[in-house]
Order: C-alpha cells, then sequence, then structure tokens
C-alpha cells in the first residue's frame, strides 16, 4: 500500500506542474490522469480511479482521432475498474471499445492486441458465459504463443485462464447432471454423493474454495449416512475436505479430516499404499506447523 501511495504522491506533482504549463485538454494530462487513476485502482479505490480515468476519456474524446490508441487506453482503465467492482456488463462495454481501436490500428500480433482479448475473456468468464470466454483467451494465448518466449508469465496467465474456463464449462455440465440425478434418486442416493464430488473438484480448480467445502461437505454426508464407518469412499471425502482446508491455509481445520481419512485408510489399504502414506506425510508436515 506504501508504494501506491508514494505513486500516487509524486502522479500528483507531475500533474500540477502540467496543469499549470499545459492546456487544459492537452494528451499529456490525460496521460497524467489515467497514472493517477492507476494509483487509486491499484489501492483499490475503484471510485476514485474511474474519477480520474473519466477525467482522462474526456480529454482524449475531445482532442484525439476516434481510433487513437490513448483513447483505447482509456476504455481499457475504465473496463478494468469496473470489472474490479464486479459490474461484468460495464466493463465488457468499455473493454469492447478499446479493443475495436487496437484491432483497426495495430498488427495482428500486437501484445496490446492480447492484453484487450484477455480482458473481455476475464469479464465473460466472471459472467459465468465460458464459451465466449474461451473464444477470446484462445486469441489471446495465439498472440502471446508468437510473440513471447515460453516462460513468460503472460503465457502462463493465459493458460490458467484457458484452464479456468474449460472448469467453468465442465461445472455448467456437472451441474445439469446433477439436477438430472436429483430428479431421479433420493436425497441421499450414493451417487448423488459421486456429483457433488465432481462439482468440488471443478470449484476447487476455479478457486472457489467455498463451494468446494460445501460441495465436499454434502458428499461426505451423503457417504456417512449410506457407507460403513470404515469405508475408502469415506476416507476419500475426509481427504478432500482436508485438502480444501490446507489449500486456504487453515492447518486447524484440515488436521483432523486428515486424521480420520488415515483412520480408514489404516483399516482399508496396504501399509505401503501411496494414498495412505501421503496422508500421513501430510499430517506430519500440518503437525510441525502448528
Amino acid at each position: 500500500m506504501g508504494d501506491y501511495s508514494k505513486a500516487l504522491q509524486f502522479y500528483d506533482k507531475a500533474h500540477k506542474i502540467k496543469e499549470k504549463t499545459l492546456p487544459s485538454n492537452h494528451p499529456d494530462l490525460a496521460t497524467s490522469y489515467n497514472n493517477i487513476g492507476g494509483a487509486y485502482n491499484d489501492m483499490g479505490d475503484y471510485l476514485k480511479a474511474l474519477e480520474f480515468y473519466n477525467k482522462a476519456l474526456k480529454i482524449t474524446e475531445n482532442t484525439l482521432p476516434s481510433n487513437h490508441l490513448l483513447l483505447a487506453t482509456s476504455y481499457n482503465n475504465i473496463g478494468g475498474a469496473y470489472n474490479d467492482m464486479s459490474d461484468y456488463l460495464k466493463a465488457l462495454e468499455f473493454y469492447d471499445k478499446g479493443l475495436k481501436i487496437r484491432e483497426k490500428t495495430l498488427p495482428s500480433n500486437h501484445p496490446l492486441l492480447a492484453t484487450s482479448y484477455n480482458n473481455v475473456g476475464g469479464a465473460y468468464n466472471d459472467m459465468g458465459d465460458y464459451s465466449k470466454a474461451l473464444e477470446f483467451h484462445d486469441k489471446a494465448v495465439e498472440i502471446r504463443e508468437k510473440t513471447l518466449p515460453p516462460n513468460h508469465p503472460s503465457l502462463a496467465t493465459s493458460y490458467n485462464n484457458i484452464g479456468n474456463a474449460y472448469s467453468g464449462n465442465a461445472l455448467l455440465t456437472q451441474k445439469k447432471a446433477h439436477e438430472i440425478l436429483e430428479k431421479a434418486f433420493p436425497i441421499n442416493y450414493p451417487l448423488l454423493a459421486t456429483s457433488y464430488n465432481n462439482m468440488a473438484i471443478f470449484y476447487n480448480a476455479m478457486h472457489d474454495y467455498s463451494n468446494a467445502l460445501l460441495s465436499h461437505t454434502k458428499a461426505l454426508e451423503i457417504r456417512q449416512k449410506n457407507l460403513p464407518s470404515n469405508h475408502p469412499d469415506l476416507a476419500i471425502s475426509y481427504n478432500n475436505i482436508g485438502s480444501v482446508y490446507f489449500e486456504i491455509g487453515e492447518y486447524q481445520k484440515a488436521l483432523p479430516f486428515f486424521e480420520r481419512a488415515l483412520n480408514i485408510l489404516k483399516q482399508s489399504v496396504p501399509a505401503n499404499h501411496p494414498h495412505l502414506q501421503s496422508v500421513q506425510e501430510t499430517i506430519i508436515f500440518l503437525k510441525q506447523r502448528l
């Protein structure tokens, strides 16, 4: 936070000098407003960021050609602030304006185009339109694969975004299957536990840990009602819940679930079974951290 505050101070000083020496509609002032808006955005003050982004936009719209790249930057910045505020429709509106300018003025493999495609894809993903998200993330990664070294962080981001979109699509399909199962079988039917478990895996892949825990817990409750207390499927459920808590750093909550899983595994699999050994190692790790 201190770094952003410091940046804001210097951006503000630079802006005041520009205000005294430049006409009120000079493009350099728009750049200055964008910088200040960016600092506020990084600090999480999205309304303040929008205030300055809109000042920049007003100058660029009044003084520059309609296809100028600085205008695309303004649209993209405003889209980003709206996206951070979870107003995805508004974000898409501005991302799309910026993208259209960049598509008209930049080479087809320009990194800024990849950024725009990535932003549009991200907004669609957040809205739950995973097919549309994939369409734009694929365009972004196509550019990045051609223009960036294979170990570049932006490529990793693109691959991760595509993975999230596929997980989202898979989750929607799994939800539809689950709805059919709920209508066809009693509430505690064993197959529903498998379905909850599958949904939890997709939630976890998308870093939606609260829903992952909820789905894993529902799977566990069904298995507890249908299976003997030492059934290996119960160990799987305990392990899954423990793993989510482990992933979010809730080690105190994770430990008892791994211990329950271990107690069952000791009764149901050989001592050298890889799953049993993995759970034992996790428990040792957790106890060292607590």
